[in-house]
């Protein structure tokens, strides 16, 4: 059982990063040292990419597994606490994924989605993957 607050839950959300995170940054580094120039978290994008290419109309968001759904159906079921809210959070940030792809695409933009640990594992594939895609446009 959860023994916090409704107020201490919501401070402690608050202390969840959403931009800067490690992932964000390896990569960002690794697309940097390629001299790749980018915007982060363009906030008059829809979803606020991580990182926008904004002439080339491509926009990349580095997803941690837990909060973007990674592999649902089989974590789903390990979730220990609070089952009914988390999985409803997680599902609804899953869902405010696929809206935000399709805004995104409505616009014009080709939308890239990188799991935390492949960024951790093969920084430099993410980033060729980015670099392919801004290559053809």
């Amino acid at each position: 059982m959860d023994n916090h607050t409704p107020e201490q839950r919501t401070a402690n959300m608050k202390a969840i990063r959403y931009k800067d995170t490690k992932i964000e940054i390896i990569l960002r580094k690794e697309l940097w040292a390629r001299g790749i120039h980018y915007r982060k978290n363009c906030k008059d994008l829809p979803g606020k990419p991580d990182l926008a290419f904004k002439g080339k109309k491509v926009a990349v968001f580095c997803d941690s597994e837990f909060w973007h759904g990674y592999d649902w159906e089989n974590q789903k079921d390990r979730i220990g606490t609070r089952r009914e809210y988390w999985i409803s959070k997680i599902e609804r940030n899953m869902e405010r994924d696929r809206e935000v792809n399709r805004s995104l695409e409505d616009l014009g933009y080709i939308v890239l989605r990188f799991w935390g640990k492949s960024i951790l594992k093969n920084p430099s594939g993410c980033a060729d993957e980015i670099e392919s895609v801004l290559n053809q446009r």
